[in-house]
């Protein structure tokens, strides 16, 4: 299981929301190149950023700090929020962008997912964004009538290649995943599956890694405030810990 740290993007600065709520938002660092530079040097391999305007917005706020984050690191990088078409997705891509992130637009246009994952094979991941296992859209602000399993399943026919599933109930609570949406997914799934949401200690990476099959695990408000040290959580899912 690979250990993605992730860096969510407001107004340029590093923050972190309560269960995806815009007015709920603490700034950790007014500088994500030095950030992204961090979990680099702390062994990470990837790097998951969120633009946090655009999701809200449906339009990328954030380029310029996403360019300077390529600029500076060679981990791959996966980005998502606020992408919405062919445009958008073809010009991260051409900024170096390993992998784009589809959320709200694989909703409202599962064409996009398909064309894209045609167009860009093996770079087209799509987000499912659940509360109570309904799918979420518009920077979590609207709760569809969408099953997030049947959508899974739907995204996979589609060509995607992952699914990256956050249980918005837990995120940026510190109460630790859905151990058990999480598990059904991976096992309902043939595609890759990363989780996200609420983990908020080696106990919770331990936890994800009796999920066979689990291919990552994204983390953010725990590196940020100190609770999970990246190194250790590396070792750890890299199976040397």
């Amino acid at each position: 299981m690979i250990i993605i740290p992730a860096i969510d993007l407001k107004n340029g600065e590093c923050v972190r929301l309560l269960q995806g709520k815009k007015e709920m938002v603490t700034s950790y660092s007014r500088d994500p190149v030095a950030v992204a530079k961090r979990w680099e040097e702390e062994g990470a391999t990837l790097i998951h950023i969120v633009d946090l305007d655009g999701a809200f917005s449906g339009t990328q706020k954030n380029l310029d700090s996403i360019k300077r984050i390529r600029e500076s690191v060679g981990a791959e990088l996966e980005v998502g929020g606020g992408i919405r078409d062919m445009d958008r997705i073809e010009m991260l891509i051409s900024m170096g962008i390993d992998r784009v992130i589809l959320g709200t637009s694989a909703v409202k246009s599962p064409e996009l997912v398909r064309d894209a994952s045609e167009r860009h094979p093996g770079r087209i991941l799509v987000g499912i964004d659940a509360r109570d296992g309904r799918v979420a859209v518009k920077g979590w602000e609207e709760i569809t009538e969408v099953d997030a399993m049947e959508f899974a399943l739907r995204i996979q026919r589609l060509g995607a290649a992952g699914i990256i599933y956050t249980d918005i109930s837990r995120d940026g609570m510190m109460t630790g995943p859905n151990i058990e949406a999480t598990r059904a997914m991976t096992e309902a799934l043939d595609i890759p599956v990363i989780a996200s949401g609420g983990i908020s200690s080696i106990d919770d990476i331990k936890r994800l890694l009796d999920i066979k099959g689990l291919w990552g695990a994204i983390t953010g408000k725990a590196l940020y405030t100190g609770r999970i040290s990246l190194p250790e959580a590396i070792r750890l899912a890299s199976g040397n810990g």
